[in-house]
């Protein structure tokens, strides 16, 4: 069982990468065809900017989960590593359920939040409110999805001397 949750684990995390990558490719092109547009007629159309605004809020919350997992959120692990090791474990364990607990009541509340807003059109884009702010329960669910799945054991430490 265990390799199989960390197939799904490295599914999920390379699956949200990639569409995470793919949402920066699309803002990068979006922002270039605002600029092209603003040097040769002297403006772009405004939902260049929110496109744009939208595309970079979504990819950061497609990618928080994969980037969780690295170990790449900024944290400072020098507890972790300094304890003794139950007392370590017993850390993991709080950090582990606490990040667990706020990604699920994130995601409830935002989702919540993004239903509410439905009736409000972008001004840019004219669309509902809704569809951009998905973003956020999505990002969050997948969160808690990746930490679930990697269980409460310690994150990889970025440190300044690689081995």
């Amino acid at each position: 069982m265990n390799k199989f949750r960390m197939k799904v684990l490295s599914f999920v995390k390379t699956t949200t990468l990639m569409l995470a990558s793919a949402l920066l490719l699309t803002n990068i092109l979006v922002i270039l065809y605002a600029v092209t547009l603003r040097y040769l007629v002297g403006g772009a159309p405004i939902w260049t900017d929110e496109a744009a605004r939208f595309l970079v809020i979504g990819c950061t919350f497609l990618a928080a989960g994969a980037v969780w997992v690295e170990g790449g959120h900024m944290r400072i692990a020098l507890l972790e590593t300094s304890l003794p090791t139950r007392l370590s474990q017993a850390l993991v364990l709080y950090q582990w359920l606490l990040t667990l607990t706020l990604a699920i009541v994130a995601a409830v509340f935002s989702y919540r939040y993004a239903q509410s807003v439905g009736m409000f059109k972008t001004p840019g884009l004219g669309i509902s409110r809704t569809w951009p702010l998905l973003s956020m329960p999505i990002g969050f669910g997948l969160l808690a999805l990746q930490v679930l799945l990697h269980g409460p054991k310690r994150l990889p430490v970025m440190s300044e001397n690689p081995e």
